[in-house]
């Protein structure tokens, strides 16, 4: 009778943190179905979210039109500032990146200015180092 309540117990435990797990994921947790961001700060899909969010949409964009700007730059610019695209500077800086990249005459004006809030870094091949 003694072991029959023991393993009553131990199976009422188990279902209790089964339960409160179960809870702790899905309701605290929230969804999977989500977009989050990678290393470099680009929003990807994490799951299959139904919707693309319009902060989405808007960094696409802009890193599009970073590429666009990238295509058109020549080295003989004297600034490593290629410009706006929405609300992201564009720079291009050294990989890895070293102290004459945070210098504020390397930067772009409008985002020191606080004209725009987000930037993209490209290396000079025009792969994306940060999108923040």
């Amino acid at each position: 009778m003694k072991i029959k309540k023991s393993y009553i117990t131990i199976g009422i435990v188990l279902l209790l943190i089964l339960i409160g797990w179960i809870f702790v994921r899905f309701v605290v947790g929230g969804s999977e179905d989500n977009w989050i961001k990678d290393e470099k700060g680009i929003y990807v899909k994490h799951g299959n979210p139904q919707e693309t969010p319009g902060y989405v949409l808007w960094q696409k964009a802009a890193i599009a039109c970073a590429s666009d700007k990238f295509a058109n730059f020549t080295e003989e610019k004297n600034s490593q500032c290629l410009g706006i695209c929405g609300n992201y500077a564009v720079d291009i800086v050294h990989v890895p990146r070293t102290e004459e990249d945070n210098l504020v005459e390397n930067q772009c004006e409008d985002y020191g200015k606080g004209i725009v809030n987000h930037f993209i870094e490209l290396d000079k091949n025009g792969g994306i180092v940060r999108v923040v």
